[in-house]
């Protein structure tokens, strides 16, 4: 009998990105052909701002391994404060995801410009690498 091989974990992790900043960095990040784990689902969004909390909480409830919003530098949000107010929504998911027996280290914000493509592909490595080490979702897989 031959052994069986373990098939490596590998996470599914969902980025809402700002079109304005982390949208267009990925592009970049593209352009460059800069390596980044396609494990990462990207969907753009007008700004960070428009993430509600529910749409974080799905995500992991549907099955993600892990979600982040990637938005504009603080202070330069297109939309004022968007970026802002979406820091507070992530930090208040965390704490729901902690209470809920869940690691809050599943959802997280970052920040970047446009400009920043080698970051963004660097973002995903990062993302992937500590959902990886936390482990597949206890929550069932809804696709």
């Amino acid at each position: 009998m031959e052994p069986q091989t373990q098939i490596a974990f590998e996470p599914q992790i969902l980025a809402f990105c700002c079109k304005y900043c982390a949208y267009a960095a990925g592009d970049l990040a593209g352009s460059m052909r800069l390596n980044y784990p396609a494990n990462v689902k990207i969907i753009q969004v007008p700004c960070t701002g428009r993430v509600d909390m529910l749409h974080l909480l799905k995500a992991i409830e549907e099955g993600a391994d892990g979600v982040y919003v990637a938005g504009c530098l603080e202070g330069e949000c297109h939309f004022l404060e968007g970026n802002l107010k979406t820091k507070r929504k992530v930090k208040a998911v965390q704490k729901a995801l902690a209470e809920a027996g869940l690691e809050p280290e599943r959802v997280k914000m970052f920040n970047l410009s446009s400009a920043m493509g080698p970051r963004f592909a660097e973002i995903a490595q990062e993302m992937t690498d500590a959902i990886r080490e936390l482990g597949p979702t206890p929550m069932e897989k809804q696709c």
